[in-house]
């Protein structure tokens, strides 16, 4: 090899060493086979007569977008106006940045990106891929305005599952 081709190569294996490195940082392909199981219980009001197993306000079922995403999720009434996100036997992919959003955006069946086009909540990072998890949807928030739930990837903006809040009368 001559000693003029030598600099080019150096440059060139920086640079696939340097894309490679941010290429694996961003999109962490090793999330797809890992999984975080998380089996919270659900918890309960309490009012006068003790522990009250309390109907919830609103719920639904996750239909997948970017990921398969199955399990329900339910709106349920703790005390003093304070109110919980209920996620039921969550199976979807690991990945980066997960959020739970509330959203005011309607679920469309072919895609998710929508779902960040109004008014939504985040109510914290996903606690795991699986299995049933709370969250507490802060104080004074009016659930009757957000029509969705998603499981959203802030580092890439796409929904990967959502569900549509049905409110209960």
């Amino acid at each position: 090899m001559s000693r003029n081709k030598r600099p080019v190569l150096w440059i060139a294996t920086a640079v696939v060493v340097v894309v490679a490195a941010v290429g694996l940082y961003l999109f962490q392909p090793w999330r797809l086979f890992t999984t975080h199981r998380v089996d919270e219980a659900a918890p309960v009001a309490t009012g006068r007569q003790g522990a009250v197993a309390a109907k919830p306000l609103a719920s639904g079922s996750f239909i997948s977008h970017e990921h398969e995403t199955s399990g329900s999720v339910e709106i349920q009434p703790l005390t003093a106006g304070q109110s919980n996100l209920r996620l039921t036997n969550l199976r979807t992919s690991d990945g980066p940045a997960l959020h739970v959003w509330l959203s005011d955006q309607p679920v469309e069946q072919d895609g998710g990106g929508n779902l960040d086009d109004g008014k939504h909540i985040d109510l914290g990072s996903l606690k795991g891929n699986e299995g049933n998890q709370n969250y507490a949807i802060p104080a004074g928030t009016d659930v009757n305005k957000f029509s969705t739930v998603t499981i959203w990837c802030e580092r890439f903006s796409v929904s990967f599952g959502a569900a549509e809040l049905k409110q209960r009368a």
